[in-house]
Formats: structure tokens, sequence, C-alpha cells
């Protein structure tokens, strides 16, 4: 398992932001966790991801990140997100 950002530094509200994406849904939340990251800062509408500035960028990579291209963040999204999918058909525990 892993965790990945991208470089894509898209300007929005005055600061540059990446994608922080991961295997697994888990995963990705216990890392942005351990960034100080808010759970409802996670985007899972469209592709599953939390935007991250540049800062935290670069704290996500020196606890491991994985420096990620476009075609690697789309490919982990995906995952994602039919990973979400099979969880909200997954019915809950009484």
């Amino acid at each position: 398992m892993a965790i990945y950002v991208n470089s894509e530094e898209i300007l929005w509200r005055g600061k540059l932001w990446c994608h922080l994406v991961a295997d697994s849904l888990d995963e990705l939340h216990a890392f942005a966790a351990r960034l100080g990251l808010r759970r409802t800062w996670f985007q899972s509408s469209g592709y599953p991801h939390y935007d991250v500035t540049v800062a935290v960028r670069a704290r996500a990579l020196k606890l491991g990140a994985i420096d990620a291209d476009r075609e690697t963040i789309v490919d982990r999204c995906k995952r994602l997100k039919i990973e979400l999918r099979q969880q909200s058909q997954t019915p809950a525990a009484p």
C-alpha cells in the first residue's frame, strides 16, 4: 500500500494545491490524519482525494508519500471510487 501526491500546483484562492490519494481509503484517511487534515476535507464526489497545499505536499513527501504523475493519480482515484461504491453497497452491521 502507498500514498501518492502530485505536483499539480493548481492556483485557487491564492494558494497552490496538489492532490493526495492512496491505494485504499483507510490508508488515505489515516495518512491525511497524520498530516492534520480534517476528514470533512475529503472529496468523495468525482475522483476521491484530498486537496493539499504545496507546504502540506512537502510534509507528505517527508512522511513517505510518493511523488506521482497525473496518470498514477487518476488511476488511484478510479480505484478509490470503486472502493467507495463497494462500501456504499455493503449493508451496515446491526
